[in-house]
C-alpha cells in the first residue's frame, strides 16, 4: 500500500514502466502494456499507439469496460488542430486501466505480462489499477516518454 502522496506520473514506453512519483522521487513502479503498435507517438484514431508528451489525469471512471480506469487528457489542443488540418480524427479515450471486464483476470494475466495489447492505453493488472485509482488524483500531471 502506498502511503506517500503522488504528485506526478512518468511513463517510459521503451522500458514498459510507469512510475508514480513525489517530485523526482519514485514511490512505486509498475510493468505496463501499451498499444499494439507502440513505436512512435499516437497521431490518429486507430493507429494503436500510446501518446507521448505531457498530459494530466482528467477523470476517474468506475464504470469502465476495463477494471477501473483513469482518463488521460489526450488529445491536447495542438493535436486536435493538427488532426483538423490533416483531415483525420486524433483519437481519444486514452486511459490507464486494468484488464477487460469481459475476460477472467486469471486468463489475462500472462497475456498482459508479455504482450502490448491495448488500442493505445496504458494497462496494468487489476490489483495495480485498484492501488493507482485510490492514490492518484484528478489533475495529476503525467509525462509519457518514448
Amino acid at each position: 500500500m502506498i502511503t506517500q502522496s503522488i504528485d506526478n506520473i512518468l511513463v517510459e514506453k521503451a522500458n514498459r514502466k510507469m512510475h508514480l512519483r513525489q517530485g523526482d522521487e519514485i514511490v512505486k513502479t509498475y510493468k505496463i502494456s501499451l498499444g499494439k503498435n507502440p513505436m512512435g507517438a499516437k497521431v490518429k484514431s486507430g493507429d494503436n499507439r500510446t501518446p507521448e508528451g505531457n498530459y494530466t489525469i482528467e477523470k476517474h471512471n468506475p464504470q469502465s469496460k476495463f477494471h477501473l480506469s483513469l482518463r488521460i487528457s489526450y488529445p491536447n489542443e495542438e493535436q486536435i488542430k493538427s488532426a483538423k488540418e490533416g483531415n483525420y480524427e486524433p483519437g481519444g479515450d486514452i486511459m490507464i486501466h486494468g484488464y477487460p471486464n469481459k475476460i477472467p483476470a486469471f486468463l489475462f494475466y500472462f497475456w498482459h505480462k508479455w504482450k502490448d495489447w491495448t488500442a493505445g492505453c496504458i494497462a496494468v493488472t487489476n490489483d495495480e489499477i485498484e492501488e493507482i485509482y485510490d492514490i492518484v488524483k484528478d489533475g495529476t500531471p503525467i509525462t509519457i516518454l518514448p
